[in-house]
């Protein structure tokens, strides 16, 4: 069983004593704590509102019904939207002006894992120092309570999926008219999780007739291991390879990431999500862009491209939508397929990233595989060096930082070393003693290989 605690929410397995997993003792605890901290945020004549939605994974009904009756007993009225996405519950928070919204999703993660991501009144994932202060009132348990008279209530609230799609449908770029005389033909891989209802919806919605749904029953019993990378979708990139759809959309089981499979039957690369969403958006609105350090350079060649200015992030969302705010960004994100349209939320959001790619590749008059021939090609390698617990990570990164000096180096969030044609960006786990090594470069040999000469070096100073 596991248990993880870090400043965007708890996380853990189903099942076990309390503290080794996610047990109604934890999930009591910690929903308190957030209950806690988010009464010292509301202002004065504010209302003691929070929106709470769920992805439709197994423990999903009962984690929700103990997050509503302890919010209840805390003395919030809630707003309960049911099975929905992240980003529709980040937009209800905002529409109901309530006080803060919890997600209860695992994410990409497999069937016993669940969760409780925590947000803020304008429907964002709090801040570092806002999470951990939610982390210490749950270690003290400094929460307390209602009495009978001052119990909260409960709100079913089932519209929010709509109100969603028609948010999107009214952004400025998204043409449906251009998506519905392309005719496409769109395949579907929702993993039986909350995008199974809403993105055929969506896809209709937009004037797609004719939709294939994968894993599109909202069951909770995922069909394949639920993050959308490519070892883990071969049954879409197999129904793609038979010629019978333009396009394949993925998501995750809560719906902010967007993955694509080409009509080859190969991926599109989740980093290149964002990157062919952002070169529709600057052809049309130029600004500022930004993703985080660990996301694809192709961003930032394209976003130069147009004339305009990028700037990375810290690895993190929260941290994504700071830089986007601060530089006032049009469009942002991250490598894993996250999508950041500030035009309609800050929040990574699939149904936006399926709305502006469907009118870019209507628009374009192209087979995606002839989209993604037309971007900076890049190719990003993921490694890990075990280390042993008495190594002092920290000093390793500031060494490689020393050896690198000559070369632009970023240390915002571990080290990251930027050559001429490539990259790699080093960051430590804060839980064991591993150096997670990510790296880019024009072919995937060569960004393996330039894992593999930092792996030396880092090897070579342990040693010494």
């Amino acid at each position: 069983m596991s248990l993880i605690k870090s400043i965007s929410g708890i996380r853990g397995t189903i099942g076990g004593a309390p503290a080794e997993g996610l047990s109604p003792v934890d999930i009591v605890k910690f929903t308190a704590a957030y209950a806690t901290f988010i009464s010292t945020q509301i202002p004065e004549g504010g209302k003691k509102l929070i929106v709470v939605g769920r992805d439709a994974r197994l423990s999903g009904p009962m984690v929700s019904s103990i997050v509503v009756s302890t919010l209840c007993a805390m003395g919030f009225d809630v707003v309960n939207i049911g099975l929905a996405s992240t980003p529709t519950t980040e937009i209800a928070t905002v529409a109901e002006h309530a006080a803060g919204g919890i997600i209860i999703t695992a994410s990409h993660n497999p069937k016993q894992w669940n969760a409780l991501k925590l947000l803020n009144s304008d429907g964002e994932f709090l801040n570092d120092a806002q999470g951990k202060e939610v982390l210490r009132i749950a270690a003290a348990e400094e929460f307390s309570f209602c009495e009978v008279d001052e119990l909260g209530h409960e709100y079913i609230n089932n519209t929010y999926d709509m109100r969603h799609i028609d948010q999107v449908l009214a952004l400025d770029l998204v043409d449906t008219d251009a998506i519905a005389k392309a005719d496409f033909t769109v395949a579907v891989d929702a993993v039986n999780s909350v995008g199974g209802v809403v993105i055929p919806r969506l896809l209709k919605a937009l004037g797609v007739k004719n939709v294939i749904e994968l894993n599109c029953e909202a069951t909770g019993k995922f069909a394949h291991t639920p993050e959308p990378i490519p070892e883990n979708l071969t049954q879409i990139s197999d129904l793609m390879r038979s010629g019978v759809a333009d396009v394949g959309f993925v998501v995750d089981p809560d719906v902010d990431r967007l993955a694509i499979v080409m009509e080859n039957g190969e991926m599109f690369v989740e980093e290149y999500t964002l990157v062919a969403v952002a070169d529709y958006i600057l052809s049309h609105t130029p600004g500022h862009t930004v993703s985080n350090l660990s996301s694809s350079r192709a961003l930032r060649d394209i976003t130069v491209a147009h004339g305009c200015e990028y700037s990375a992030s810290a690895v993190g969302e929260v941290n994504v939508v700071t830089e986007m705010k601060r530089s006032g960004a049009v469009i942002g994100g991250e490598g894993n397929g996250g999508v950041i349209y500030p035009a309609a939320h800050y929040g990574r959001d699939a149904l936006v990233g399926v709305a502006l790619f469907l009118t870019l590749l209507a628009k374009s008059g192209k087979k995606v595989t002839e989209l993604k021939a037309g971007f900076p090609q890049y190719a990003i390698a993921k490694n890990k060096i075990q280390l042993t617990p008495e190594i002092n990570v920290d000093a390793i990164l500031a060494e490689v930082k020393k050896r690198y000096a000559s070369e632009k180096v970023t240390d915002i969030d571990g080290v990251k070393i930027d050559f001429k044609d490539s990259w790699v960006h080093l960051r430590k786990s804060n839980t064991e003693p591993i150096i997670r090594i990510y790296s880019e470069a024009h072919t995937m040999e060569e960004a393996d290989r330039l894992a593999e000469d930092i792996k030396k070096v880092i090897l070579d100073m342990t040693k010494a």
